[in-house]
């Protein structure tokens, strides 16, 4: 449970880097803790995604993954989060990605920065 908390706060701070850095990825809210909210539910939505829809993804796409060692991971990423921002829509919350340069350009200081917080927070169950 502990290892499941420090992941979603570790996506929700990626995540926050990305909207901070891009201005076609979007969180909008009234306040800040409504801003906060918002991205730790984003947060959770995506670190489902990637849980669950990633693996299936990445069995289908296996050869591709051989034939360009690896390189079609960013685009995965990419189409993750770009799910991630199709379902927030769905379920009325204020995250949205525009477009799917935007979403691999984003899709990469998602992994840097979720990498660089994974090597400082705890990790255990």
């Amino acid at each position: 449970m502990k290892n499941f908390v420090v992941k979603t706060i570790a996506n929700a701070g990626a995540l926050a880097v990305a909207v901070w850095l891009l201005a076609k990825i979007t969180l909008t809210g009234d306040s800040t803790g409504k801003k906060v909210g918002t991205l730790l539910l984003v947060a959770l939505l995506f670190g489902l995604v990637n849980s669950i829809v990633k693996p299936i993804v990445k069995v289908l796409t296996f050869p591709l993954f051989i034939l360009t060692l690896g390189l079609i991971t960013l685009v995965v990423n990419a189409l993750m989060l770009l799910l991630t921002s199709w379902l927030a829509d769905k379920l009325d919350l204020s995250f949205h990605v525009d477009g799917f340069w935007t979403a691999v350009v984003g899709a990469l200081i998602v992994s840097v920065v979720s990498w660089a917080l994974d090597m400082f927070l705890p990790d255990g169950d």
